[in-house]
């Protein structure tokens, strides 16, 4: 059969802005990769991130470069050298995964010999707001069993107060965005030990960590912009205590699960995150969230209307996505 590939921007309108240190966003743009091979079809998605230099455009184009090796029997192996890690290689590697998943009538999880997606804890966001308004957010998820407070370095004390006291509860993972700096992180750590945080998430930026090496955190610190791909962890393992796998951050969901598997050779703790994206960029996540010590895969939760049949929340509990929505004949 002769494959053929499209590639298509699609947007997706969210509920409530999204605003973290670095902005804020309004709705979900992302690029949608369909691989056809005969009558088998794949999907595939992938959402574009400024802080990486990536644009809708600029993902498009990158796909476009490999459109004649994908049509031509290219596979995901091959498809490592094509194309660089990031959101382009996402969503193609996710719809070869998919294609390949339909075509021999197995499913993805059988593929890898892993256990099928089930029902799990994933993060509740809490954006940045007024400290009173991230109280009111934080009241109405305190019942989650996992929350992920961002903030920036303007007021992140009373912001965290004020969850903490709405939501006594949870566990809570606090996520700067790369926002702090060496001497606010000393400074609010005797904060996060009273307020019970379990996790905190890239704290300072990932071109200036290089003092993490000799600091030992009273809360574990998760590395996200710091590490996109297995060769990373050479550096990341001296700096940080957990390792957080996005697929858009490693390109796709071969090099994940390479990631993931070599995060937890090394001893270190494992989280899975997301963009704020549709259910297809989760359905593929949720095979390195069943690893993970910490998930974070709200982002079809923000959105006003999902792909149909895709995964839902319940109290905090991440639902799969129904059978046959992606990876799953």
């Amino acid at each position: 059969m002769h494959r053929t590939l499209r590639a298509q921007h699609d947007r997706f309108a969210l509920t409530h802005p999204f605003r973290i240190s670095r902005g804020v966003k309004t709705q979900a743009d992302v690029v949608t990769v369909t691989i056809a091979d005969g009558d088998v079809v794949g999907q595939g998605e992938g959402v574009p991130y400024p802080r990486y230099d990536e644009t809708i455009e600029k993902t498009l184009a990158e796909i476009e470069g490999v459109r004649a090796a994908i049509e031509g029997g290219a596979d995901r192996a091959a498809l490592q050298a094509l194309l660089q890690p990031g959101a382009a290689r996402n969503a193609v590697d996710c719809a070869l995964w998919d294609l390949e998943a339909r075509r021999a009538g197995r499913s993805v999880a059988e593929l890898i010999g892993a256990p099928e997606p089930h029902r799990l804890a994933s993060a509740l966001t809490v954006v940045i707001d007024t400290p009173q308004a991230m109280a009111v957010a934080a009241k109405a998820m305190a019942s989650a069993p996992l929350l992920k407070v961002k903030v920036d370095a303007i007021d992140p004390e009373a912001q965290l107060r004020e969850v903490r006291a709405a939501a006594p509860d949870c566990r809570l993972i606090v996520d700067p965005n790369e926002s702090w700096d060496e001497a606010l992180l000393r400074g609010i750590e005797p904060l996060l030990v009273e307020l019970r945080t379990d996790l905190l998430e890239q704290p300072v930026s990932a071109g200036a960590d290089e003092w993490l090496e000799g600091f030992t955190p009273a809360i574990p610190i998760c590395a996200d912009e710091a590490v996109h791909v297995a060769a990373d962890l050479d550096v990341v393992a001296r700096r940080y205590q957990v390792v957080n796998v996005k697929l858009d951050k490693s390109g796709g969901l071969t090099a994940a699960l390479e990631l993931a598997n070599a995060t937890r050779a090394r001893g270190l703790g494992l989280m899975t995150g997301c963009m704020v994206s549709s259910s297809l960029s989760i359905a593929a996540a949720l095979h390195v969230a069943r690893m993970s010590d910490f998930v974070d895969l709200d982002g079809p939760i923000w959105l006003a209307e999902d792909r149909a049949g895709g995964v839902r929340d319940e109290g905090g509990m991440l639902l799969p996505p129904e059978r046959g929505f992606w990876g799953t004949p």
